[in-house]
């Protein structure tokens, strides 16, 4: 999960930080999140948000299943 995370806030031209401030924790504890792949399912909406992506379940046939 952290990988695609970091290639999102790439392809977004945003930051960690701004990560860590939409979350709000600092960018350390986001720094701990993304080496343990810890976040929750209120992190991940909130970081669809800050990106401004739509959050996704998708089934092994991608078929969407639920989006936020």
């Amino acid at each position: 999960m952290n990988t695609k995370i970091k290639a999102a806030l790439s392809l977004k031209d945003k930051s960690l930080e701004g990560l860590a401030n939409a979350l709000n924790i600092s960018k350390q504890a986001l720094s701990n999140k993304l080496y343990r792949d810890s976040f929750s399912g209120r992190d991940l909406i909130i970081i669809a948000d800050y990106l401004g992506c739509e959050l996704a379940f998708v089934d092994d046939k991608n078929k969407i299943v639920l989006n936020d």
